[in-house]
């Protein structure tokens, strides 16, 4: 590979360890060897704090998952806050049903965005949308996702592909990646195994629904560590590059194959860098 990009962890992967010890997991975040870290919720710390520790760490803050609803409360201050972190992405990471291209609310979604958008271009961020793999129903013959990113200027919003859920949305992930080049400066590197169908309730395997799973299910989907699954890394990293994208994330949900949320990090980014 001829150019190697910096990788971040999406700290989602690891938001139990967050909880107990910020600072502690962040500084073995950077001991695993990991450049950079993107958020999911700071757990009460504020962002001087955050960033007197990621400097005193030395890791980067690349970006943040926040919810959509919790940014419309105040645009301009979550936007500044993340900003102060030293974030240079905020990333809407779900779209309500109700929101979505073909529903009722979605003239409304796009003004949102757009707003969004301006004001994180007005204090030097970027505004990304972070798909799961429902994007990938059609609406009039064409993909919510690309509903989306046609509707919303790419000077506004930027991509934040999920390779995993692109795949499981059924197309390719390394040419949706080239889709999208110039345009997709983040892309999220995650690995799966799904050796049936796809199941019917598959978000309340990622923790999305308070409602039991389906065993079955979970036998034909799981979420595994960067390199051990499905996925054609590789040719994803190929493609990213080619694109124009600036950093990779890695993340995985639930921790698999026996191992714990740190260990199945570890094992993503060891993966990776033995490619790279």
């Amino acid at each position: 590979m001829d150019k190697k990009l910096p990788i971040a962890i999406q700290l989602y992967s690891i938001r139990d360890e967050m909880e107990k010890d910020f600072k502690g997991t962040l500084k073995k975040v950077k001991e695993m060897g990991y450049d950079g870290v993107e958020f999911a919720g700071l757990f009460g710390n504020s962002p001087s704090d955050v960033k007197a520790m990621l400097d005193e760490i030395g890791i980067v803050a690349i970006s943040a998952h926040v919810a959509l609803n919790e940014i419309l409360a105040d645009i301009p201050k979550v936007i500044s806050d993340y900003k102060a972190i030293g974030c240079r992405y905020i990333a809407i990471p779900w779209l309500a049903e109700e929101r979505r291209p073909g529903r009722p609310l979605y003239s409304q979604t796009v003004e949102d965005f757009k707003a969004i958008g301006e004001e994180a271009k007005k204090q030097g961020m970027t505004l990304l949308y972070h798909n799961h793999d429902f994007e990938f129903e059609k609406v009039d013959g064409e993909y919510i996702l690309d509903i989306l990113y046609r509707d919303i200027p790419a000077d506004l919003l930027q991509t934040q592909l999920d390779t995993c859920w692109v795949n499981v949305g059924g197309e390719n992930p390394a040419n949706y990646v080239r889709k999208y080049s110039g345009r997709a400066p983040v892309v999220h590197l995650k690995d799966f195994v799904m050796p049936g169908k796809k199941p019917a309730r598959l978000y309340d395997l990622i923790g999305t629904d308070n409602e039991p799973q389906d065993e079955s299910d979970t036998e034909k989907f799981e979420l595994r560590p960067l390199g051990y699954g499905v996925q054609d890394v590789p040719a994803i990293v190929k493609a990213a590059v080619e694109a124009g994208t600036q950093w990779f994330v890695i993340e995985q949900d639930n921790p698999s194959m026996g191992k714990t949320p740190m260990e199945c990090m570890k094992m993503g980014i060891d993966y990776l860098k033995s490619i790279l």
